[in-house]
């Protein structure tokens, strides 16, 4: 069991699963733990008092040797991303995110970690077992031979290499965990980096206080996905983490659902019925991706406890707060 009183460092933790995490590692009694992100205060996700919190570039190696000076634990959430309206336009700057993970392993190889979290994607997974929505989901191994994401998903699934070769070469304790798009209040919802669920409520939500009867869709509609709630996010990452699992495993959700039948929720939710405009040409990503929870369930009997329903809700809730409420505060 972790001890509570060793410093915890959270890289991004100004970013939406960062600071998810900041907040429940608080919540738990974690009393050492530090928040390091690029980006100035004033724009993290969440602000929690009760922890450090950093303002450094990770890309740069001293700036890793000051993030890490102390730390037992390191979460490395710490990635430039987004949805596919990012990540398909921005596939060099994706790339670019290799540094953090690769000067952070090699600082936390030189000052001694004692356990080191890496999060990865299920966009490193192989695109030709994604081209149908009816997709059989996602088995660990279906990232080989590989032929992943362009960019972002290049960038995953060399870093889950380092992870195991600073493993296996330096003795270092590394986890990893591929997540399937993670959704939840105090994330991304607006200005080109936010991912279906957000996107979609805020489009819904535009639509209702506009008095407008008609919502964009990227692609068919007919693409699938399943969706993991922040808080099932949260509790499997630190039971891989603290794992004996060597090899990176899936941590999703098995809920498969279409953007159509997303939409359809989020109407319900609201309310309301929207005429559909489909966007063929705007970013779509894969035709289907679903995620295979044999192992993980088989190894820590973990699966998600929040239905789509549910989260959908407290997602469309807080999103449309934010909507309406520009008063609306981060800082806990």
């Amino acid at each position: 069991m972790p001890d509570k009183k060793k410093k915890v460092v959270v890289c991004g933790g100004g970013g939406f699963i960062g600071g998810h995490l900041v907040g429940n590692l608080l919540e738990q009694g974690f009393t050492n733990v530090r928040a390091v992100d690029c980006k100035p205060c004033d724009n993290w996700y969440q602000v929690h008092r009760a922890a450090e919190n950093l303002q450094l570039d990770l890309k740069e190696k001293d700036a890793c040797h000051q993030a890490l000076r102390g730390g037992a634990v390191v979460y490395n959430l710490a990635a430039d991303m987004g949805g596919m309206g990012f990540i398909e336009t921005h596939k060099a700057e994706c790339m670019l995110s290799v540094l953090i993970n690769t000067h952070l392993l090699m600082v936390a190889r030189d000052q001694g970690v004692e356990r080191f979290f890496y999060s990865s994607s299920a966009c490193v997974y192989n695109g030709d077992k994604q081209k149908s929505p009816a997709v059989v989901p996602l088995k660990e191994q279906d990232a080989y031979p590989a032929l992943p994401e362009d960019g972002y998903g290049w960038e995953k699934l060399f870093s889950e290499r380092m992870c195991r070769h600073f493993r296996e070469d330096y003795g270092l304790t590394t986890r990893v965990a591929r997540y399937h798009n993670v959704y939840g209040p105090h994330g991304t919802w607006d200005g080109g980096r936010e991912k279906a669920p957000a996107a979609i409520c805020r489009k819904v939500i535009a639509a209702k206080l506009a008095g407008h009867r008609e919502i964009e869709i990227w692609g068919s509609g007919k693409q699938t996905r399943s969706f993991m709630f922040i808080s099932d996010c949260l509790q499997g990452t630190q039971s891989i983490l603290w794992s004996d699992i060597l090899e990176p495993v899936n941590l999703g959700s098995s809920e498969l659902v279409t953007i159509n039948g997303l939409v359809d929720m989020v109407e319900e939710i609201a309310g309301v019925k929207l005429q559909r405009c489909y966007n063929l040409s705007a970013p779509k990503g894969v035709n289907g991706r679903n995620s295979d929870n044999t192992l993980i369930k088989k190894l820590l009997g973990w699966e998600p406890s929040v239905r789509l329903r549910e989260g959908m809700e407290r997602t469309y809730r807080w999103i449309y707060d934010q909507m309406t409420n520009k008063n609306a505060r981060k800082v806990i």
